[in-house]
């Protein structure tokens, strides 16, 4: 049976700020373990998008300090941006990676086809199609330590719940003004959101600041080299 709520974990590593990991479609909180940034993390360790504002804003109330930063990867950075514009008040910086402004509603429908005819063989080229040819290195850990057990749990009705609110939700790069501080990094060999995608927020104006990562796919923040562009930008 599906799960209808998220649940959150806090991770504190002794430092002030907290930012909140959200995860992508066919993941989890997991594909996050090797990132190492100077926050405490709040992190979804159970998960539904539908239900993710209302129980994020009460696991927010439970942790020390007032502000927090989000990070949203591909499905997590529609939901990070959905809480930050409905509760700027709580939003120090908002961090997007892998995002487009929508997905087109004729592919998603062709995806729920493919899973629900071989969700396991669709599921594994999709994690394939995550990393580029020079993420070899990031590829040999997912591999390693998520690959297999991804493959397993990854409920078929979860995934169909993350590809319905993906068929209505959309990021506006005009809306993302309005926050304080936005921060989009994108892989220049994504496959899942193909650069031309991603110009639409390179181009806009305002406070958001635009990474480009020229060798990486979908998941920038596995690469080596993330945490010193992450704290250079």
């Amino acid at each position: 049976m599906i799960s209808r709520e998220s649940k959150f974990k806090f991770v504190n590593r002794g430092l002030k700020e907290t930012l909140v990991l959200i995860p992508g479609w066919a993941t989890d909180y997991r594909i996050f373990s090797t990132l190492d940034l100077n926050y405490n993390y709040l992190l979804s360790v159970k998960f539904h998008p539908f239900a993710f504002e209302k129980e994020l804003s009460s696991a927010l109330e439970k942790i020390p300090g007032g502000e927090i930063s989000l990070f949203g990867w591909s499905l997590g950075g529609f939901l990070a941006s959905e809480f930050a514009l409905n509760n700027p008040d709580k939003v120090n910086r908002l961090i997007l990676l892998g995002v487009c402004h929508r997905f087109d509603p004729v592919a998603l429908k062709e995806i729920k086809q493919k899973i629900a005819k071989n969700r396991r063989a669709y599921l594994y080229k999709f994690y394939l199609d995550c990393f580029s040819g020079d993420d070899r290195e990031a590829f040999s850990w997912f591999k390693k330590y998520l690959l297999k057990d991804y493959l397993k749990e990854m409920e078929l009705e979860n995934l169909i719940s993350g590809l319905d609110f993906f068929s209505r939700a959309s990021i506006n790069a005009e809306s993302l003004k309005q926050i304080r501080k936005v921060r989009i990094f994108h892989g220049g060999k994504d496959k899942i959101v193909p650069s031309g995608a991603a110009e639409y927020f390179r181009e806009a104006s305002g406070g958001i600041k635009f990474t480009y990562m020229p060798e990486t796919g979908h998941i920038p923040f596995l690469n080596r080299d993330f945490k010193k562009i992450f704290k250079n930008g």
